[in-house]
């Protein structure tokens, strides 16, 4: 069943989009809900041993700066994690394709709920590889439910950045742990839980998921899934190899974007050196990576700053961090709005000797641009010490997150050859969470010499953020210089 190119198709197509949103936000993403688990092991006495009692001013205080530096690196070896690892996910994804890689994100991502679930405060170094794991699962779950975008055509950015969206929004799932443990559900039975669920994971890899890719565009009478045969997906795999096989042969060296007309562009693109050696990579890079240290940071010190902010009140704190958690939520919400702006040229006629690369193109201007922006904003805002204002910092933060991660992957899908998407998905990734390391420097120095307050370090990340505005540029001055030559090579031919 499901394996004609008629309604069947479009049902299985369906169901498979959905199964996958519910996975991402279910799943996916729940690391980066790290503020509200950060309470709950506080609570539990994770690292309390590293509190001391200190005297400040006559009166004896406790000092768990330590703890929070400690809960802190946790975070920031995740956050590397997931994105250093997205590099070999991404080789492998490209090259062994969709079922082990799955395998490897659902084995991985359930070695992490376990390690949590086993752990105690006597043994909170399991902490370290436990959170990482589910980084790294989470991330796998991601990619490969990503390429579920080209069955849909003109809408394909659309559905890349829901799937972002869903991702983002899945971090909700540590505030739910957190609402049950205050309800008295163990932080142990809420693990075992979500171990569990990795029974549906399963299900959507042997039977909903293609065996190897989801080619783009779809070849004529592409099937997919358990029930479509080995035919098929032999055929596809020929197909993906052929495509390989050309990219190699083609000459490896970066792209011109002066090649008359976009022609010869398209061809030097298609080797995966070339794609890395490209301005269109290291300028995207950037982009990146200086806001995606904003987010990090923001993340792992949400819980300290707070506690700055509300001068130590529990009950404050409570309340901003589950505040912070629902807006979270919202992030499935934002995603597609970014989408929409990067699809809305596609099925329109093209301006003659227009490549469709170039099409795709233009409406990435406006997100890349949007994107920077709401940065600078959220930056601004976290960077102000006014507590109350803090929810407007997660209403900016989320609706950027969104937008960041779902461009990302929609400017990678559209700047660059498909048959690259994983390994050049997994290099940007891999080198943003290098640079990301930063935020471990950075949290020691608020700790340290600035005494708790993060007011310098907000503001100096606020001017770095502003380097993002270069990538949209960039692309604005590529696109225009496409059209003069276009117009150049018209008239030249009209006379």
């Amino acid at each position: 069943m499901f394996c004609c190119r008629g309604g069947g198709f479009r049902v299985r197509s369906w169901f498979t989009l959905i199964s996958g949103l519910v996975e991402c936000l279910g799943f996916a993403g729940a690391v980066f809900g790290w503020a509200s688990l950060v309470f709950v092991l506080k609570t539990e006495g994770y690292f309390r041993s590293l509190c001391v009692n200190v005297t400040i001013n006559g009166t004896a205080v406790e000092d768990c700066s330590r703890q929070d530096e400690q809960l802190s690196l946790i975070f920031t070896v995740a956050s590397f994690m997931n994105n250093f690892l997205t590099l070999p996910n991404g080789f492998l994804f490209d090259h062994f394709g969709t079922t082990v890689a799955r395998l490897l994100g659902i084995s991985v991502y359930t070695a992490g709920m376990l390690l949590i679930a086993f752990s105690s405060p006597v043994n909170s170094v399991l902490l370290f590889p436990a959170l990482s794991f589910i980084a790294v699962g989470g991330i796998l779950f991601l990619v490969t439910n990503i390429q579920v975008g080209n069955l849909f055509g003109t809408h394909r950015s659309t559905i890349i950045t829901l799937y972002n969206g869903a991702f983002d929004s899945s971090s909700a799932v540590f505030l739910i742990i957190k609402l049950l443990y205050e309800d008295g559900v163990s932080l142990q039975g809420s693990f075992l839980f979500l171990a569990c669920c990795s029974v549906i994971h399963l299900f959507r890899t042997f039977v909903l998921m293609p065996r190897k890719h989801i080619p783009y565009p779809l070849p004529e009478n592409y099937t997919y899934g358990m029930n479509c045969g080995r035919t098929q997906d032999y055929a596809v795999a020929n197909v993906e190899e052929k495509n390989i096989q050309k990219s190699q042969a083609e000459e490896e060296m970066p792209f011109k974007e002066t090649s008359p007309q976009g022609q010869n562009t398209v061809k030097m693109e298609r080797s995966f050196k070339s794609c890395l050696r490209s301005w269109f990579f290291f300028w995207h890079l950037l982009w990146l990576s200086v806001m995606q240290l904003r987010h990090y940071l923001f993340i792992g010190t949400l819980n300290p700053m707070l506690n700055h902010l509300a001068a130590g009140d529990p009950g404050l704190v409570s309340r901003y961090t589950n505040a912070f958690a629902f807006t979270q939520l919202c992030g499935i919400l934002c995603a597609p709005w970014n989408g929409l702006i990067m699809d809305r040229q596609k099925g329109k006629q093209r301006e003659p000797g227009q490549s469709e690369r170039e099409a795709d193109l233009k409406p990435a201007i406006l997100s890349l641009s949007l994107t920077a922006l709401q940065c600078v904003l959220f930056s601004v805002c976290a960077a102000t010490p006014i507590l109350p204002l803090q929810y407007l910092t997660f209403i900016l933060q989320v609706l950027n997150r969104s937008f960041l991660y779902g461009g990302n992957a929609a400017f990678i899908s559209v700047a660059f050859p498909s048959e690259h998407f994983g390994k050049l998905f997994g290099m940007v990734m891999a080198l943003s969470a290098v640079f990301s390391l930063l935020q471990y420097p950075c949290f020691t120095l608020i700790k340290g010499p600035l005494g708790g307050d993060p007011f310098y370090v907000n503001i100096g990340l606020t001017v770095l953020s502003l380097l993002a505005f270069i990538n949209p540029l960039y692309v604005y001055l590529h696109c225009r210089r496409q059209a003069a030559q276009r117009a150049s090579a018209n008239k030249s031919a009209s006379s």
